[in-house]
């Protein structure tokens, strides 16, 4: 490798780094937005759902209810503060017109990408450790595929971190960065098989319900605990790993086009 390369490379791996550590630093400084709603969201479902509703509703797919929907609690919090953590990063950057000076850097599209999205991950992990230590209170949860259930969470805070950076790109205003969670996360998420299983569903809203890759990715990460799924995890993962690679590529022909920064 010459000189030059080695310096480009170096160059790359600042700048990554630099964006990381803003990320970071971003979450931690104010983690009573960032850590603590989510905790407090998950009590709450726990308390209402899995204890008051629960109740009544007694085993579900062979589980204690609590112990059903734990995970499903635990992916919702990770999907919707990756998501979150992106857009309003992005958005805000736009906004405050320094994503301009990450541009006109040496920094390839796909560095800036990894680094926003990393900070995504991190928020969307941070979430989740908060979320399942919460979890662990009210139910118990058995490890059946430790592997299984890092690679879901990691590749489901990916895919929506992606997608939390296309809002940003083409969102105009504050507006557009909460309406796609509020209209269209929130539902496919509840509709996702967080709280029952689709096998109650007929048989025309189970087939609506595969449609919903919130679906697979709830269930490829149950099954990582209870070893039970209601969707085939080989394809669950499939899709997973499918939405991540389609959604980088269009991130990056968006931001190589300077889509929504430059127009």
């Amino acid at each position: 490798m010459s000189n030059a390369q080695q310096t480009l490379s170096s160059i790359r791996w600042v700048g990554l780094r630099t964006i990381l550590i803003r990320e970071y630093g971003r979450i931690i400084r104010i983690w009573g937005q960032t850590l603590v709603p989510p905790a407090v969201t998950t009590t709450l479902y726990f308390v209402i759902f899995g204890s008051l509703v629960g109740r009544r509703i007694g085993e579900m797919g062979g589980f204690d209810y609590r112990a059903f929907i734990a995970p499903g609690l635990i992916m919702m919090a990770v999907i919707t503060n990756s998501y979150g953590n992106v857009v309003s990063s992005f958005f805000g950057a736009k906004f405050g017109k320094h994503i301009e000076e990450l541009l006109v850097s040496p920094l390839p599209s796909w560095v800036i990408i990894l680094g926003y999205v990393g900070g995504g991950l991190m928020r969307g992990l941070m979430v989740g450790g908060v979320v399942t230590v919460v979890a662990l209170i009210f139910a118990k949860l058995h490890v059946y595929h430790l592997g299984l259930i890092i690679a879901a969470v990691v590749l489901t805070s990916l895919v929506f971190s992606l997608a939390g950076l296309l809002n940003a790109i083409f969102a105009k205003n504050f507006d557009q960065v909460n309406w796609i969670p509020s209209f269209v996360l929130t539902p496919l998420t509840y509709f996702g098989g967080v709280f029952y299983s689709v096998s109650l569903l007929p048989g025309w809203a189970k087939q609506v319900s595969m449609a919903n890759p919130i679906l697979h990715m709830v269930n490829a990460f149950r099954y990582g605990f209870l070893g039970t799924s209601d969707v085939n995890v080989g394809v669950a993962f499939a899709i997973m790993i499918g939405c991540v690679a389609v959604l980088f590529a269009v991130a990056m022909v968006l931001l190589t086009r300077g889509t929504g920064i430059r127009d």
